[in-house]
C-alpha cells in the first residue's frame, strides 16, 4: 500500500520555516570570535531536520543544498574548521536560498536555481579553503585504530533502540542508520536483538551531539525506546568483527555476538562464593536477579530490594559473604537502566499540548462569537423592559449569560493572539545587513517580544515597522567618524521595544541618533509649497515627513531618500486603527511611537446620538466629556468655532453637519463635547448626548456597503440597529486642517 506524501505537505512547511527562522535567529547571535557550542549545536540540528525531512519529501534542491551547509556546519561545531564572518554571511545567504525554494514548493513564485547552485559552490569552497589551510577534516576525528584497553578513554554513546520495521525494511531502515551513524562517528559494535521487540545496541565513538543522536534514532526506532548513555557505562567495548559493524551478520554472527556477550542479553552465572566487589561490578547484573539474594529480598518489607542497600543478615539465617557484597550492586544498576525509560513519556505529553488549526477556521469561531455577543446584548436589552421581581430567574440566567459570554470572547480572541517575537525575529537581520551598506555599526536591542498582538495586526504592521527601522538606521545612526567627533560611542542603538497600554498596544522604534532637524523639515515643506508656519510646535513639524514624497535627505542611497516609504507607514498604521507620533531632540536621537488596538474584532466603545442615529467612538482616543458654557465657545483669528478647555482652544467637530443628521441639536451650549486626541492633535467632537460604553463587535462597512469618510466600520446594536463606528484619526485631522486655513 503506498502513501501519499502530499498530505503532509503543509506540515513540512511550516516545520521548515520554523527551523529556517530559528537558525537564522541563533546566526545572528553568534559571537563569532568566541561561539557558543549549544548555539552551533542548535544550528546544526536545524539543517540536519531540513535535510531529512526534504529527503524524505522528495525536495532533493532542498536536501542538496541543506547537506553541503550541514558539512560546513558539523566541521565548524567539532572545533575542525575555524568560523568567520564570511562564513556568517553564506550561512545567512543560504538561508534565504532555501526560504526561496520553500516558497516555490508552496506554489509561492519560480525558484532560483541559479542562486542555489551558487550558494552550494560558495559553501563548498569555504570548506575547502579551510582543509586545504591544514585544518583537519571530519574523518579524522576518531582515529581508527581504537582498542577496547583505550575505550575508556574515549568519548562515545551507547545507543539503545527498537525498530518494529521486519525483512527488507529492516535492512533498508539499518543500512541508511549506518551511513547517518557514520557522519556522527565510528560505529564500533552493533548487538542484534535476541527477539522481535528488544532493543538493538550499539557503540558510537566519537563527540557526538545526544540531541542530534536522539534525532536520527526517531527516524527509524520507536520514540518511547530511545536510550542514549555516556560510552562504557552500560557494557564492555569489543571489537567490530570484519568491518561490518555487526549491522548484516549472518545468524551463525549474530550468535556468536550473543555469546561474547556485552552482558545485555544473557543471563548472569552465579558468581562464585569468594568474587570479589570489583568482579561482582563487571557482572552487571542487568536483568537477573541475584540467587543468592533471594532470602534478603523477601524478608526485606516487599522492597524488593530495588532502592535500598539489603539489610544485614540476622544471625539465626546466615547469608553467604558473596550476598552481602553484591546486593547493593544490584539495585544500583537496576536504577541506572531504568531512570531514563520515562523522558520520551514526558516529551510524547508535551508534544501533544498543541495543534495546528487553520486561521478560515479560528476566524469563523470569532465571527460566531461575535454574532453570540450581539444576541447577548439584544436579550439584555428586551429583558430590561420586563418586571425583574416576577422574572428574576430570567434576569439572573441572563446575568450568567453575558459572563460566560465575556469569557468565552475574551478566550476565543486570545487563539488569535500571537507575540511579537513574530515581527521582532526578522529585523535583526535587517539592521544587520543595512548597517554593512551603510558602513555603520549598530546595535539591535529588543524588548517586550512576549507582548501579544491579534494576528491580524501582526502580518500587516511588518511592513510599516520595516519601514521605521530603515529610517533610524538611514537618517537617525550617524556614521562611526560622525558619532566620534559628537563624542558618541562609535556603534549607535535601536531599541524596538512593545508593551500593552489603555487596551492598546504600543510599539516604539527609537534610536540614539541625530535627531529630526526641525528647521531642515520646515525649509523643505516651505519649498514643497506645503501650509506651514514658523509656530508649529515640534510634533506639528516631525509630522510633516509623513507626507506624501516629503524627503530632507541630501542624496539618494539605495535605502532610503526618494521620499516613499513614510506616507505608506502612516497609511497603513491609520488603516488598521492606530496612529504614530514622533518625539525627537537634536543629537540626542528619535522616538516614533505606534499605537494599536489589540484586536480588530472587538473593541471597547462609547456610544454617542446625534438625533436619530447611533455612533462609536472607539474609546482608546477618548481623554474626557463636558458640557460646554457659552463663555467656552471662543472665535480666533477668524476661527468661529472653538472650545476654551483650561488653557487649550480646540477646534470643533459637529457630527451632525458631517453626516447631515436631521434632528439634531445645533446650538453648542446645550449638547456634549467629547474631547478625542489623535496623532498629537486633540479636538472637541459635538454630539447631542453620551448612551453608554460597552464592548461592539467591528463590521467592515467597506465590505458590505463602501467606504464613507469619517467611518471605519460598522457594528450591530442590541436593539437590531446598526452603528457607525467613527475614525477619528479623519475627524480630527479634518479639525487641525481647517485652523491654518481659517487663519
Amino acid at each position: 500500500m503506498s502513501i501519499d506524501m502530499s498530505q503532509f505537505y503543509q506540515v513540512f512547511f511550516e516545520e521548515t520555516g520554523e527551523h529556517l527562522a530559528n537558525m537564522e535567529s541563533l546566526l545572528l547571535g553568534l559571537n563569532v570570535d568566541d561561539p557558543d557550542a549549544e548555539q552551533l549545536n542548535a544550528i546544526f540540528r536545524a539543517a540536519h531536520s531540513i535535510k531529512g525531512s526534504s529527503g524524505t519529501f522528495g525536495f532533493t534542491d532542498l536536501q542538496d543544498v541543506t547537506h553541503i551547509l550541514e558539512n560546513l556546519l558539523d566541521g565548524v561545531r567539532k572545533g575542525e574548521i575555524v568560523l568567520r564572518n564570511d562564513m556568517i554571511d553564506a550561512f545567512l545567504d543560504a538561508g534565504d536560498v532555501l526560504k526561496n525554494l520553500l516558497a516555490a514548493h508552496q506554489g509561492e513564485g519560480a525558484a532560483d536555481r541559479a542562486a542555489a547552485e551558487a550558494i552550494c559552490q560558495r559553501l563548498r569552497q569555504l570548506t575547502e579553503d579551510q582543509q586545504a589551510g591544514g585544518v583537519p577534516g571530519a574523518g579524522d576525528a576518531v582515529p581508527p585504530a581504537l582498542t577496547l584497553e583505550a575505550a575508556e578513554n574515549v568519548v562515545g554513546h551507547e545507543l539503545y533502540f527498537v525498530i518494529e520495521a521486519e525483512g527488507e525494511a529492516l535492512e533498508q531502515t539499518l543500512e541508511n542508520l549506518k551511513t547517518e551513524l557514520a557522519e556522527q562517528g565510528e560505529v564500533l559494535a552493533v548487538d542484534r536483538p535476541a527477539a522481535a521487540g528488544q532493543p538493538w545496541h550499539v557503540q558510537l565513538v566519537g563527540a557526538a551531539d545526544p540531541d542530534l543522536l536522539r534525532v536520527l534514532l526517531e527516524f527509524v526506532a520507536r520514540n518511547d525506546s530511545i536510550r542514549i548513555e555516556p560510552l562504557g557505562q552500560s557494557a564492555a567495548l569489543a571489537d567490530a568483527p570484519d568491518g561490518a559493524y555487526g549491522f548484516f551478520t549472518d545468524a551463525e554472527t549474530a550468535a556468536t555476538a550473543a555469546d561474547d556477550a556485552y552482558g545485555f542479553f544473557e543471563p548472569l552465572p552465579e558468581p562464585p562464593a569468594a568474587m570479589p566487589a570489583a568482579a561482582a561490578d563487571e557482572s552487571y547484573g542487568f536483568f537477573e536477579p541475584l540467587p543468592e539474594a533471594k532470602p534478603a529480598v523477601a524478608a526485606a518489607d516487599d522492597s524488593y530490594g530495588f532502592f535500598e542497600p539489603l539489610p544485614e543478615p540476622a544471625v539465626s539465617t546466615p547469608a553467604p559473604a558473596p550476598v552481602v557484597t553484591a546486593a547493593p550492586v544490584a539495585p544500583a544498576n537496576v536504577r541506572k537502566e531504568t531512570k531514563p525509560a520515562p523522558v520520551p513519556v514526558a516529551k510524547s505529553a508535551a508534544g501533544d499540548t498543541t495543534i495546528r488549526v487553520g486561521v478560515d477556521k479560528v476566524d469563523q469561531l470569532i465571527n460566531l462569537v461575535g454574532e453570540l455577543v450581539i444576541t447577548q446584548a439584544m436579550l439584555a436589552q428586551s429583558a430590561a423592559q420586563i418586571d425583574p421581581v416576577e422574572f428574576e430567574r430570567l434576569h439572573n440566567g441572563l446575568i450568567q449569560l453575558e459572563r460566560n459570554t465575556r469569557d468565552l470572547q475574551e478566550s476565543v480572541m486570545s487563539i488569535r493572539m500571537m507575540p511579537m517575537s513574530v515581527v521582532f525575529s526578522r529585523f535583526p537581520r535587517v539592521v544587520r545587513d543595512i548597517s554593512q551598506k551603510l558602513g555603520k555599526q549598530v546595535e539591535l536591542k529588543l524588548s517586550g517580544e512576549n507582548t501579544e498582538l491579534d494576528k491580524g495586526l501582526i502580518e500587516r504592521i511588518t511592513d510599516p515597522l520595516t519601514h521605521l527601522v530603515r529610517n533610524s538606521l538611514d537618517h537617525g545612526i550617524e556614521s562611526p567618524e560622525v558619532r566620534a567627533e559628537k563624542g558618541k560611542p562609535p556603534m549607535g542603538t535601536i531599541t524596538l521595544s512593545a508593551y500593552h497600554q489603555s487596551g492598546n498596544i504600543v510599539i516604539e522604534v527609537g534610536d540614539d541618533g541625530a535627531g529630526l532637524p526641525r528647521n531642515k523639515i520646515l525649509a523643505k515643506a516651505k519649498e514643497r509649497g506645503l501650509n506651514v508656519h514658523d509656530q508649529m510646535t515640534d510634533q506639528e513639524v516631525f509630522a510633516l515627513i509623513f507626507e506624501a514624497g516629503f524627503s530632507t535627505a541630501d542624496q539618494i542611497t539605495e535605502v532610503s531618500g526618494r521620499g516613499v516609504g513614510m506616507d505608506v507607514v502612516k497609511k497603513n498604521i491609520t488603516a488598521m486603527g492606530g496612529r504614530v507620533d514622533i518625539d525627537s531632540m537634536m543629537g540626542v536621537g528619535t522616538r516614533m511611537t505606534v499605537r494599536l488596538p489589540l484586536t480588530l474584532a472587538i473593541l471597547d466603545g462609547m456610544s454617542v446620538a446625534v438625533g436619530n442615529e447611533t455612533y462609536i467612538i472607539p474609546l482608546g482616543y477618548v481623554i474626557e466629556s463636558l458640557q460646554a458654557e457659552p463663555g467656552m465657545i471662543k472665535s480666533v483669528s477668524g476661527v468661529e468655532r472653538l472650545i476654551q478647555v483650561r488653557d487649550e482652544y480646540l477646534p470643533i467637530v459637529t457630527l451632525h453637519e458631517i453626516f447631515q443628521v436631521p434632528g439634531a441639536i445645533t446650538t453648542l451650549d446645550e449638547g456634549i463635547m467629547i474631547i478625542l486626541e489623535a496623532d498629537g492633535t486633540k479636538a472637541a467632537l459635538f454630539v447631542d448626548a453620551m448612551v453608554g460604553q460597552h464592548q461592539v463587535v467591528i463590521k467592515s462597512l467597506e465590505t458590505n456597503y463602501r467606504k464613507v469618510s469619517g467611518v471605519s466600520g460598522a457594528t450591530i446594536m442590541g436593539d437590531g440597529r446598526v452603528a457607525l463606528i467613527l475614525d477619528v484619526s479623519m475627524l480630527v485631522d479634518m479639525a487641525r486642517r481647517a485652523l491654518p486655513a481659517a487663519a
